[in-house]
């Protein structure tokens, strides 16, 4: 879950007309000021465009102020917006937009209590030491607070919002329906698969026992590997709507980028050997590459995994079907690419040959770490603005692509975030080696 910098008690809204309310009062906000605004140009004798009466950052900072009360599904969508549209919509916009995910209202304590009590009974601080009503982080569906148990463990509480996982379908459902009534997002993005993502995604999420027995199972994946390890289920005080885990002490995974090369090297190459181990072998994907999830502990050297609501179990086709067209980004053997993303499941069999040299382009790119092979400097690389190039150039030309399955939607997911772990650590790491068991 994020860091919450900015601890404001702000009570959830829970039940679904209450929660429409407040969607219809976004609505009105954001049509208001269109009005104001469209008045004013016409007055100077403009006719504005609807479109760039909507995309204002006026009315971006009132969808964004509106999902971050909201919280659930509607800010995991409006997060999901965010990073997912940076690159077409207008900077500002974009910007205000992403501080959805860096700023989130906590629950204040009375409403809290109400939680806690609701799960654990009336007595609960019994079962205490210490706990603090403060979170230490906070997030879409839930925050996270520090506690001492009566019988000494030191351990971390993950709380979720009340009414969160009943709203979710409904919140998507209005989110979608206003955001497609108002065009505020772009054209060339694919709304509907967005939504749909996230609605699945969310009922993920706000399942914590799923999530419990994914912290168990990844306790035995690593249990034998060195430098990783991962927070303990406490089942006595584990609920459906609470998560109680083990307190492992460590620092955001972005202070590596401060130390010696060698720590860095060491910590990226780790995430990412953990990553092809995940996907090619165990096939068990903690999908959520977000910084947050990741912390360090210098003391024990050892990658600190956190939050595993959003693993997934994959299947061996589709892990199979990956490993083919990583092998054959290692060859360059262009010959084979257009069949293995048709199998994939990223396009369609019937593309023109046009289609298919842009495409042949954008292959190019993204194999070029594997193909010079050897040391791979994360940190001097522009491969990634290049592909997000190469990405519009195919917009451009039309090229026929599908939306892609979910399944492959985290998986893409999941590989960006460890590239981009990896540039922000500054990270140099032989990629020869480091694929050598898999090819």
């Amino acid at each position: 879950m994020s860091q919450a910098p900015k601890q404001r008690g702000l009570a959830i809204p829970t039940g679904r007309l209450n929660r429409m309310i407040r969607f219809s009062g976004m609505t009105a906000a954001v049509a208001g000021n269109m009005a104001v605004n469209g008045g004013v140009e016409l007055l100077s004798g403009t006719r504005p465009k609807l479109r760039d009466l909507l995309l204002t950052p006026s009315n971006a900072a009132r969808v964004a102020d509106h999902l971050a009360r909201m919280r659930g599904a509607a800010m995991k969508a409006g997060q999901l917006l965010s990073m997912e549209t940076q690159d077409l919509l207008p900077a500002e916009i974009s910007q205000i937009l992403g501080r959805l995910r860096a700023e989130a209202h906590v629950m204040p304590p009375s409403q809290l209590k109400r939680v806690l009590i609701a799960n654990w009974g009336q007595t609960f601080l019994k079962q205490f030491e210490s706990f603090n009503v403060h979170p230490i982080a906070a997030a879409s569906i839930g925050q996270v607070h520090r506690a001492r148990t009566a019988d000494g463990r030191d351990v971390v509480v993950k709380v979720q919002y009340p009414g969160i996982r009943d709203s979710i379908d409904s919140d998507m459902r209005n989110l979608g329906a206003l955001l497609r009534a108002s065009n505020m997002v772009p054209d060339e993005f694919d709304l509907n698969r967005l939504m749909e993502d996230a609605r699945k995604q969310l009922h993920e999420e706000t399942d914590y026992r799923r999530e419990a027995e994914a912290l168990r199972r990844f306790g035995r994946h690593l249990e034998n590997r060195d430098g990783f390890v991962v927070p303990s289920v406490q089942d006595d005080l584990s609920t459906d709507d609470i998560l109680t885990m083990t307190f492992l002490n460590g620092l955001p995974i972005e202070n590596v980028a401060t130390m010696d090369q060698s720590t860095r090297d060491s910590v990226a190459e780790r995430v990412l050997t953990l990553m092809l181990y995940e996907v090619f072998v165990l096939r068990d994907v903690q999908t959520d590459a977000n910084f947050a999830n990741y912390r360090y502990d210098p003391i024990e050297d050892r990658v600190i995994l956190l939050d595993f609501g959003a693993t997934r179990q994959f299947d061996a086709t589709l892990t199979a079907a990956c490993l083919r067209m990583l092998k054959t980004m290692v060859t360059g053997a262009r010959g084979e690419v257009i069949d293995q993303l048709v199998e994939i499941g990223l396009i369609g069999p019937d593309l023109s040959s046009a289609d298919r040299a842009e495409l042949l382009k954008l292959f190019d790119i993204a194999s070029e770490p594997f193909r010079q092979g050897g040391v791979f400097e994360f940190g001097n690389s522009d491969l990634l603005p290049r592909l997000r190039y190469a990405g519009f150039d195919l917009a451009k030309a039309q090229v026929a692509m599908h939306a892609p399955p979910t399944d492959v939607l985290f998986l893409q997911r999941k590989v960006l975030g460890c590239y981009l772990l990896a540039e922000r650590l500054g990270a140099r790491v032989d990629l020869d080696q480091l694929l050598r068991p898999y090819l």
